[in-house]
């Protein structure tokens, strides 16, 4: 397959061109000023019945900026935000954009020991964080060099307070856990505090890193994919044009923004996506409640959707879904994972729209690749790259294979990462000569123009859309004083698209599943954490004893 040919351009919509203006590409900075006073009276976001305009939100977020710059943080300074989605993660996260400095998204759900890792590994010097969560700040804190730390509260923004605010923390996650960090400030305090700081002015270019968006690797370690201004601008207006021209700008769209603001998807497809077509986000602060999350539909007009395959089948098979009202619903789309066409087939049948899927990666800020937003039925496969992205097909040499031919996708574009943070020797391993991305994914281009993809290089498990590195639970795995050695590997999995499973040679004879999983829970993440247990005599091994874990796969698939 010749790239340079871009075969998929001839299956574009005529709305959308080969290729964005890469040279006007504006700063995030300068994108979220012109959002501000081109809607300021729009909502922008939408949270327990509480809804903040653009402009609203903007005097949030320049309090935000204008405190961290008045405690003496320098342009470029890394700050971590620990959140869900609660009010006070937008205004978070644009207070640091303005303020100049770097965002470092954290899962509120990592462990102490992971959170300790990304804090300095990103070298952050301030961490906001959900009360909920405060507890593993604690704990991780003194071994980071983080100086300040801001703790929000889940009805920070809403206006609410007492029974309500309770009601809001509980929906959050059911107990706060108690914690005790002397240094920490509470949000509320910022905002005011900020607000009358005000904001100096500072100036950004689309050069400077807006993002690290960490994601595991091979060698088991968390990685910061570095994204600049550039980067996340021009995935936004690559999205504006491949999806803009079927989405009606009128002035109350509303995008059901269930997957966490955290996650790349969410980040730039929901947040800064509908900044910059003056849509509001309706924010759920947690959709694993989905009876609480159908509660909120069926409470709120929306007009569009954004989820994984577990997200739309977990509510397409829920009974009380059919008394929700899509009659307003125009466009779903769904990332993160392959979405099942069965599930794809339910969701149409329930809400008359075909679910969009598209491709992509942390690494490119995220969407490379996806479908017509006017499909009459799931494709089943990744769709077109988007304008000036260009696809490459390569076998294990690194050379082109011909059109037909399965092949590694290889992605080239503005969107493409700047690289691994402080990472060269990680970088040089995923980034050709050429300049395009190895995305570990194998993919073929379909007679359609579109691609599919067919299977997966790298060992890496998706579980709902979230990367496991089987690197990093062995590690973990291993510590246990019970086992002896350890393979991991992904497993199909009807509700997740993929589980971990765990091949263990005990050292202990009474080592039992429960203990390694108990172990598991207090060290990773809960979606890293093995459903799976199987102990073994021996791991399959090659001759100078590197675990097979193809042989593992083998079985699983026989």
């Amino acid at each position: 397959m010749d790239p340079n040919t871009r075969p998929w351009l001839a299956h574009y919509p005529d709305a959308v061109p080969a290729d964005i203006d890469i040279a006007r590409l504006p700063t995030l900075n300068t994108l979220l000023e012109k959002s501000f006073r081109d809607y300021a009276d729009r909502p922008a976001f939408i949270s327990f019945g509480k809804t903040l305009t653009f402009g609203e939100i903007e005097a949030k977020a320049k309090a935000v900026a204008g405190w961290l710059q008045a405690q003496g943080l320098q342009k470029g300074a890394r700050v971590a935000i620990m959140m869900p989605n609660v009010m006070a993660y937008p205004a978070s996260l644009f207070g640091v954009l303005l303020g100049g400095f770097t965002v470092v998204n954290v899962n509120p759900l990592y462990t102490p020991r992971e959170l300790t890792h990304q804090l300095n590994d990103s070298g952050a010097e301030a961490i906001i964080v959900l009360e909920n969560f405060a507890h593993v700040v604690e704990e991780a804190l003194p071994q980071t060099g983080v100086k300040k730390v801001i703790v929000a509260k889940a009805g920070d923004l809403l206006g609410l307070k007492g029974a309500i605010v309770s009601f809001v923390a509980k929906y959050v996650k059911k107990v706060v856990p108690g914690w005790m960090i002397p240094q920490a400030v509470p949000f509320s305090e910022v905002i005011a505090v900020g607000a009358k700081a005000g904001l100096r002015p500072v100036t950004v270019s689309v050069d400077d890193v807006a993002f690290l968006q960490y994601t595991g690797g091979t060698t088991g370690v968390a990685k910061g994919a570095t994204l600049t201004h550039r980067n996340v601008s021009a995935n936004i207006a690559q999205a504006d044009a491949m999806l803009g021209w079927a989405i009606t700008k009128e002035p109350n769209n509303v995008m059901v923004t269930a997957l966490p603001l955290y996650h790349i998807f969410a980040l730039t497809c929901c947040c800064m996506f509908m900044m910059k077509i003056g849509a509001a986000c309706l924010l759920i602060a947690n959709p694993r409640d989905i009876p609480g999350f159908i509660k909120i539909l069926k409470s709120t007009r929306f007009t569009l959707m954004s989820g994984v395959n577990t997200l739309y089948n977990a509510l397409a098979n829920h009974p009380e879904i059919k008394s929700v009202d899509f009659s307003n619903l125009t466009f779903s789309v769904a990332g993160g994972m392959a979405t099942q066409q069965a599930v794809a087939q339910k969701w149409k049948a329930l809400t008359g729209c075909s679910i969009v899927e598209g491709y992509g990666l942390s690494e490119t800020a995220p969407v490379a690749s996806i479908n017509r937003p006017d499909i009459e039925s799931f494709t089943g496969a990744i769709g077109y790259p988007v304008p000036s992205t260009d696809f490459d097909l390569r076998d294990a040499s690194g050379q082109s294979v011909a059109a037909g031919e399965p092949g590694e996708i290889c992605i080239r574009g503005p969107q493409v990462m700047k690289g691994y943070w402080n990472r060269p020797d990680e970088t040089a391993k995923v980034m050709t000569a050429d300049g395009y991305f190895r995305s570990g994914d194998v993919g073929i281009l379909l007679p359609s123009g579109m691609f599919k993809i067919v299977d997966r290089l790298k060992d890496m498990i998706l579980v709902s859309g979230f990367n496991v590195y089987p690197n990093e639970v062995e590690d973990v795995l291993a510590s246990h004083p019970g086992v002896l050695e350890v393979a991991v590997i992904g497993v199909p999995d009807e509700h997740s698209g993929e589980a971990v499973a765990a091949y263990i040679v005990k050292r202990e004879a009474d080592t039992t599943a429960e203990s390694i999983k108990a172990f598991a829970r207090e060290n990773l993440t809960a979606y890293k954490v093995p459903k799976h247990i199987h102990f073994r005599e021996a791991l399959p091994k090659t001759p100078v004893g590197k675990v097979l874990r193809r042989m593992l796969r083998d079985e699983v698939e026989a």
